[in-house]
């Protein structure tokens, strides 16, 4: 038996156990098994592996992608620049246990929004700080569209607060990014503090929530024109980079 799973602090909502049994049962694929292993702190992750000797891959969501790093042997390339890790394979060999992170959020965002982007899609706001706002940035970045990140307080170079966002910077920046929690399942009234009037036509705003289908931020930008987009497909494709990766798969 081979196990697989996801980590993070609260996952009762969470996507990855039922796409991952639908995929076993699609597939014809026995002797895996996916679980959930919420931890209250990521001191926690070091009894798990110690418990689970059958583990041979996690997923890694809200709040660990950047604290799971020192518990790491090993990180891929693309997630060490992007500062994030979502995914991480199990290397079991000579009775030896080496841990190796990934990042796949940002190959699962580039391949969800890339239909979707136009010519003159050549500046994006990134909503959050986060380590999912890392991947989105990278993604923007290795496409060759430049960002700038929104948090509630100032933190340094390239990040604005919600106060400093006017009509201009609307404008100026036609691709809209969510990476906060705000508008997702159980809080599903909540939206970013944005001025959602001066979205229009040209504008691309996309949610990394995929629970409601329809967040509040997404709502608000449809009825002012723009194309909309929720983050179900992204995770859908991170989940499959992910399983490649545990398997020795290439892509």
């Amino acid at each position: 038996m081979r196990f697989f799973g996801l980590i993070g602090k609260k996952l009762e909502h969470s996507f990855s156990p039922e796409y991952f049994k639908k995929k076993f049962e699609k597939e014809g694929i026995s002797g895996v098994y996916y679980q959930l292993f919420p931890l209250q702190n990521i001191d926690q992750f070091n009894q798990l592996i110690t418990d689970y000797t059958e583990l041979f891959g996690l997923n890694v969501t809200i709040p660990y992608k950047q604290e799971i790093i020192p518990f790491l042997d090993e990180i891929d390339t693309n997630a060490k620049e992007i500062g994030a890790v979502n995914t991480i394979k199990f290397n079991r060999s000579n009775n030896k246990l080496c841990l190796k992170g990934y990042n796949t959020d940002y190959l699962g965002f580039l391949e969800s929004i890339k239909p979707l982007l136009k010519p003159y899609h050549t500046k994006a706001l990134i909503l959050g700080t986060g380590g999912s706002s890392k991947a989105v940035e990278y993604a923007f970045k290795i496409s060759g569209i430049e960002t700038l990140k929104v948090s509630r307080e100032s933190k340094g170079n390239n990040i604005i607060t919600y106060q400093d966002i006017n009509p201009a910077l609307i404008d100026e920046y036609k691709i809209i990014v969510n990476t906060t929690p705000l508008g997702m399942y159980p809080n599903t009234e909540a939206f970013p503090d944005i001025s959602y009037q001066h979205i229009k036509e040209g504008h691309l705003v996309y949610d990394l929530i995929y629970n409601p289908e329809t967040t509040q931020f997404l709502a608000k930008a449809m009825q002012m024109g723009a194309i909309v987009k929720n983050g179900l497909e992204m995770l859908e494709k991170q989940a499959e980079y992910a399983w490649k990766i545990w398997n020795n798969i290439p892509f």
